[in-house]
């Protein structure tokens, strides 16, 4: 069997526990010199340098005048998918929007702060949002779905998908369907750094948006910031990653299985399992050989080379408390809790983007369509961000209202400040110069 990566964390000093920590993203000066020319060619070129870095980059025969989807093809699409794989797609959708429509904030709340005066917020949505959905290492209708949905719930009025093309210059047809059934009609053939770029700063074919949602390679991640001055690049989210923490209650097999789940994306993917349990961390690195007798030659390469590698395998550890704190400094993209009693785990995980409950929640079904976005912050953001949501597509602004009655106290208490801070202009608007204009 290869060698799979297993640390025990007893023995490990400090260098070595952090460099447990570390994704393949965390260093990204050697995507950032790549990126560059591309997006200062996209910047100037438009959709020459689309066509080009299609046919050079993605190896895929994109035509001019072809870098837009078209109806026809998005109606075609449909008699190419299998249709149990499309209802599989309308049922994560459904599920997905019943989620965030729960989810969307009120349109407007007003608060009486002191009598008379009125404070609180108005949301509205974001003008125009591109939506990134990877194909690199395979075909992702469910990023459509996640990343389309709440955006639609939200009422983003300009909305559009970017996506590589296939060698042939398609779309993948799943991803088609899943966009039509999410309420997203607009989709260009531009895939990685050049998406990023075009969203940005549009082409000939290509409207500019306000803002870019989605995963992708380390490519997309480097052009992402290079561009933040340019257009919003959205949660950090990048590579794929997990954890697995089991306890003493299950199977060691169990647990092998689903840290295979993310393993499989690529092999800058990161996927642990975390236990103090020597019998499960046994069990697990025994079934290995026969989960990957199970998987395509390409998905076991992948998800080898991610638990024999640097960003992956088995952890061991002390007590279930080094578990939780190694958990919460790791900061995982998905985090499952293998365990007859989960929720005993739960309060002691913090720095987790979605936390995923007992032996019947396995990231598959999460990611497919539980309802959750399952497009989340990597490379430990989660201690900062949260999963994609409604939120991501709407802006809050400030709301205030101030009537006659109330003014009186509220100008004299800005007229003390404003003066003790040296704004004479703040000063003079809250004095009895006002009141000539009352």
């Amino acid at each position: 069997m290869t060698d799979v990566s297993f640390h025990d964390l007893s023995k490990l000093d400090a260098t070595g526990r952090n460099a447990l920590l570390r994704r393949s993203e965390t260093d990204l000066s050697s995507f950032t010199e790549k990126v560059q020319p591309i997006i200062d060619a996209v910047r100037t070129q438009g959709d020459a340098a689309l066509l080009r870095f299609a046919r050079e980059l993605d190896k895929a025969d994109v035509q001019p005048g072809s870098l837009k989807v078209t109806g026809a093809e998005i109606d075609g699409a449909f008699s190419k998918v299998d249709e149990e794989v499309v209802e599989a797609i309308r049922f994560g959708i459904d599920n997905i929007r019943r989620f965030h429509e729960e989810q969307k904030p009120e349109a407007m709340w007003l608060k009486e702060i002191r009598p008379g005066a009125y404070a609180g917020d108005r949301i509205t949505p974001i003008k125009s949002v591109a939506i990134y959905v990877p194909r690199g290492k395979g075909a992702f209708p469910s990023v459509t779905m996640m990343t389309a949905v709440p955006a639609v719930v939200a009422g983003v009025p300009e909305l559009a998908i970017l996506t590589p093309p296939a060698p042939d210059g398609s779309v993948d047809a799943a991803t088609l369907v899943a966009a039509r059934i999410a309420g997203v009609e607009t989709i260009y053939k531009v895939g990685g750094a050049q998406a990023v770029a075009a969203a940005a700063y549009g082409t000939e074919t290509v409207k500019p948006a306000l803002k870019i949602v989605g995963p992708g390679s380390p490519w997309v991640v480097a052009a992402k910031r290079l561009l933040a001055g340019v257009i919003d690049p959205g949660l950090p989210a990048g590579p794929s990653e997990s954890i697995i923490l089991a306890d003493d209650t299950v199977k060691g097999g169990l647990a092998a299985l689903d840290l295979l789940i993310e393993a499989e994306h690529g092999p800058d993917s990161s996927a642990y399992l975390i236990t103090h349990s020597r019998r499960v961390a046994e069990e697990a690195l025994a079934s290995l050989p026969e989960h990957w007798g199970r998987m395509t030659e390409q998905r076991v390469a992948f998800s080898k080379a991610v638990l024999t590698g640097s960003y992956g395998g088995i952890v061991l550890t002390g007590s279930l408390e080094e578990s939780y704190a190694f958990v919460n400094d790791y900061a995982p993209e998905h985090l499952e809790i293998l365990s007859t009693d989960p929720f005993r785990h739960l309060a002691h995980i913090t720095e987790a983007a979605e936390i995923l409950m007992g032996p019947h929640t396995p990231v598959s079904i999460a990611n497919f369509g539980l309802g959750p976005n399952a497009v989340l912050p990597t490379s430990r953001w989660a201690r900062t961000y949260g999963p994609l949501s409604v939120h991501d597509f709407v802006k809050r602004s400030s709301v205030g209202y101030v009537t006659e009655s109330a003014y009186p106290d509220f100008a004299k208490a800005a007229w003390t400040l404003a003066r003790y801070e040296g704004f004479s202009s703040h000063e003079h608007a809250v004095s009895d110069v006002r009141k000539k204009y009352l």
